[in-house]
């Protein structure tokens, strides 16, 4: 089957989801497998492309075969070094000590065969450079940087490399380090934002099991401290011969008995129906790791404040299921776009829209999956519809989830109880 075929479908089990991320890491986070360890070197070394110069310098230089043997020596060296680098930065428990060792080693080399052989390998100043800026603290990255470009105009002057060589080496070092640096803040701010998310989603799933703990509290500790009350009525009773008095508290226990076990239920019903702040909380996370960016207004959070449990639990089911489709089958998903809407129906009812589309390859030929029927069922009870197909112009995936836009209605008071 090809993959066209294979996006969108939600009842296929999640193996090429997994294989899909075993190829990426989050930009700032440590990799997880081998083979994302390899493919962020080989992304890492397409940059090495430059040291192409100071390599044509050893083939057509005119240099002696010990001169050769050096250069091409130190060369090895330098890119083991930069590999080196990039592992350790990439692993989670990275080791500082020997981060600064690499790059020293690597500043060493660049000044060594820069003197021993010429200006073409100058280079090496610009990718240790990089490199400096990588492991450098941002309050002194700066200083560094200034400290960098200055050997590199040194090293230049002292082997007579020319005015203009020694300007372009000297810039040219300086500014890539600065926008490293610059990189490196960028992927911090990343890391913290995705960390917050994480939060936002934890004190929103905190919320709603302490909601449920003061439900619970409120309607068990009413309850039982009556049935406790009545026990001990109808006892004393019972013990008096008022066999019809005993009677009439044990009726009124069951009465309080089978309330409790109601509003226990409802509880514990509204605590497992899943809301839209919870749920895009959530979607976030989940589309942050899957390496989707999330486009929600603020506002979409409250969009129908009023809307009754049922629809809005509808709702909610309807952003959990596109979500898990994007994350599972959006096959070159990268933006994710949710809206709230409402629209007029031809018999004059109002619906509440939720629509949610991806920039993905779109479903292809592929039939709607378990999923997809499953959210269908689920809008249908509540006189909602779904709605599935390709986003604008063909590309991407489209789901929206409509619902009638009823106010939820006041509770309906629990029967009273005859003490």
């Amino acid at each position: 089957m090809s993959d066209a075929r294979r996006t969108h479908r939600t009842d296929e089990q999640p193996e090429a989801g997994a294989a899909r991320a075993s190829f990426m890491s989050v930009p700032g986070g440590p990799v997880e497998t081998r083979r994302q360890l390899l493919v962020k070197v080989a992304w890492m070394l397409l940059w090495m492309t430059y040291l192409a110069y100071p390599a044509g310098d050893l083939v057509n230089g005119g240099h002696s075969l010990t001169g050769q043997v050096l250069g091409w020596g130190c060369l090895a060296v330098f890119v083991v070094s930069y590999v080196l680098l990039v592992i350790f930065r990439s692993q989670a428990g990275m080791r500082p000590r020997a981060c600064q060792v690499i790059v020293g080693t690597m500043i060493v080399l660049a000044v060594a065969s820069s003197v021993m052989l010429g200006p073409a390998f100058l280079t090496m100043f610009i990718y240790a450079s990089v490199c400096l800026a990588v492991i450098t603290p941002p309050n002194i990255a700066l200083r560094a940087l200034i400290a960098m470009a200055t050997l590199t105009a040194a090293t230049g002057l002292l082997i007579h490399a020319g005015n203009d060589n020694i300007s372009t080496f000297a810039l040219t070092a300086f500014l890539s380090g600065v926008a490293m640096t610059g990189l490196q803040r960028l992927v911090a701010t990343m890391k913290e934002l995705r960390e917050a998310r994480a939060a936002v989603a934890h004190l929103a799933a905190s919320e709603e099991r302490l909601r449920l703990a003061r439900d619970l509290h409120d309607l068990l500790g009413h309850s039982l401290s009556l049935i406790t009350l009545k026990s001990e009525l109808a006892g004393r009773f019972m013990d008096a011969g008022k066999d019809e008095a005993a009677r009439a508290q044990v009726a009124d226990i069951e009465q309080v008995a089978r309330q409790s076990l109601i509003d226990v239920r409802e509880a514990v019903t509204g605590f497992r129906r899943p809301t839209l702040p919870v749920e895009l909380a959530a979607a976030r996370t989940a589309l942050s790791a899957a390496q989707v960016r999330l486009e929600a207004a603020p506002e979409l959070v409250d969009a129908w404040p009023s809307l009754a449990n049922e629809e809005a639990g509808a709702l909610a089911w309807a952003l959990r299921e596109a979500v898990t489709n994007i994350v599972r089958h959006g096959e070159g998903a990268t933006v994710c776009t949710v809206t709230a809407d409402e629209t007029w129906e031809d018999g004059g009812e109002r619906y509440a829209v939720l629509e949610i589309t991806d920039n993905g390859r779109g479903p292809g030929k592929s039939q709607p999956g378990n999923g997809l029927s499953g959210l269908d069922e689920r809008l249908a009870l509540v006189g909602g519809r779904l709605e599935t197909g390709p986003g604008e112009r063909g590309k991407g995936f489209r789901l929206r989830a409509c619902v009638p836009l009823r106010t939820a209605s006041a509770p309906s008071e629990p029967p009273k109880v005859v003490s």
